[in-house]
């Protein structure tokens, strides 16, 4: 039974990728991890209703809770015997620079370290399942993203786009480099922009831009559909065996100039670890 492990997944992309992963491979079991508990209940609901025999367990977490993304890794470890995709789409905007408890910048800590790390602490049991994939949700905000190592939570001239944006990059970069170190093994890492989608995760935009985000909606496309390119990504055969890639509409696109910059990447990823406390990660 192949296990799909997917964060972000109490609503939006996340949950609808979980949805049509269900319907498509009956047999198959959704981890579906969530940060409120009436939210992921009902999600829960929803699949298992929709898809009856497939089997669908919830988990919570605050990802921006580093020692709740350690207890994440240890339930799933526990209760998977295997870890065929994950697939990291958790994700949040803060409408004023604020801090985790550890000190980060947390849309930075939210949309990125959390998932460097779930990655990195699931990463032996993914091995062990291989083939197995690990997909990324970015954006194409990552095409405007910055990245100052010596300053990755704003403390100077932050503001709510530039820090989605660099975090958005922060995906690409990882899941280039995580696909560098897992050459050979037969785990494949890729990202994606998954659209421009009308979902929630706007809601903590400031009070003035709301009025436009409500306009631009409009023209979004669905949480189903952005949901359909991520769940290509987590079991499609087009994809099978390709990695380190970076998706718009189910097709490779090159990322921005920053992004390519494996050097970086790897600065970034160094950086990273030591942000989680991880030493020697992904070796």
């Amino acid at each position: 039974m192949k296990t799909y492990v997917v964060t972000g997944g109490s609503d939006g992309i996340g949950l609808e990728c979980a949805s049509q992963v269900a319907a498509a491979e009956p047999e198959c079991r959704i981890v579906l991890v969530g940060r409120d508990t009436r939210r992921t209940a009902r999600a829960i609901g929803r699949i298992r209703s929709e898809s009856p025999r497939c089997r669908v367990d919830a988990l919570l977490c605050d990802f921006a809770d580093q020692a709740a993304v350690r207890r994440l890794a240890e339930d799933v470890l526990a209760t998977c015997d295997r870890i065929d995709v994950l697939v990291n789409n958790a994700g949040t905007v803060f409408a004023r620079r604020t801090l985790t408890a550890e000190g980060v910048e947390s849309t930075f800590a939210v949309n990125h370290l959390a998932g460097f790390l779930l990655a990195e602490l699931l990463l032996d049991r993914i091995r062990e399942s291989a083939p197995a994939r690990i997909v990324f949700t970015s954006s194409a905000g990552h095409y405007s993203g910055t990245l100052d190592l010596d300053d990755l939570g704003f403390a100077r001239g932050y503001s709510i786009m530039r820090a989605y944006s660099r975090s958005k990059l922060a995906n690409v970069l990882t899941a280039r480099a995580l696909a560098r170190r897992l050459d050979g093994t037969g785990v494949t890492v890729t990202s994606l922009h998954p659209g421009a989608i009308a979902t929630n995760i706007w809601s903590g935009a400031p009070w003035f831009a709301r009025p436009v985000l409500a306009l631009m909606k409009r023209r979004m496309e669905s949480p189903e559909v952005g949901g359909s390119r991520l769940a290509y990504l987590a079991r499609s055969p087009e994809v099978e065996g390709q990695t380190g890639g970076y998706y718009e509409r189910n097709q490779v696109r090159e990322p921005s100039e920053l992004a390519r910059d494996d050097d970086l990447g790897e600065r970034l990823y160094a950086v990273s670890a030591g942000l989680v406390g991880l030493a020697g990660a992904a070796t």
